[in-house]
């Protein structure tokens, strides 16, 4: 059974990539909100496919103001400038307990971290600490979401989802002025 308001929604899907000093990123928005970020995946053809193949049926479109501002808040971000993007308009489709977790994410300011535990306390207690990392494996709006400035134990990087992985989200937090306890191996 299909759902016209859904179906209506999904083609109201816009997107429109940006170059930030990270490389060519991604904003997807609807009616509501920005309804997701895409990081760079090494070249502003490969975000743009990545975002259709996220989106469905979303168009390219030139942003409206206020995500041009969203725009702009990110880019300064990257390079630099604490901004705390709290004033970005988020329309997210995601569980409770995910919403939760990025609400907290949310709250951390640029240059400084929390650990999967920290926010899992603040959820109900440091059990919850794998599904933290879970829901922010699946944050659909990396920077405005600053998952990368959640660490695991002791301070260590601990994962991250986007292309790169953990070199992406080290990078994030070396522009944002951040501290981490990390020693890379033979291997990074």
């Amino acid at each position: 059974m299909s759902n016209p308001r859904m179906e209506q929604a999904m083609t109201r899907q816009h997107f429109a990539i940006f170059d930030t000093v990270i490389g060519a990123c991604g904003v997807m928005w609807g009616e509501y909100g920005i309804t997701g970020v895409q990081l760079p995946m090494g070249s502003e053809e490969n975000t743009r496919k990545r975002i259709r193949q996220r989106g469905g049926e979303v168009t390219e479109a030139a942003p409206p103001v206020e995500v041009r501002r969203a725009i702009e808040a990110m880019i300064e971000l990257l390079a630099g400038k604490p901004n705390d993007l709290a004033e970005v308009v988020l329309d997210l489709d995601v569980p409770e307990f995910n919403r939760g977790v990025y609400d907290i994410a949310r709250r951390i300011p640029p240059g400084k971290t929390m650990t999967y535990g920290e926010i899992a306390k603040q959820l109900g207690g440091v059990e919850l600490s794998r599904d933290v990392g879970q829901a922010l494996g699946r944050n659909p709006c990396p920077i405005v979401v600053p998952c990368h400035r959640v660490l695991a134990a002791g301070n260590k990087p601990g994962g991250f989802s986007a292309n790169g992985g953990v070199v992406t989200k080290l990078k994030m937090l070396e522009i944002e002025g951040a501290i981490v306890n990390h020693t890379p191996s033979l291997f990074d």
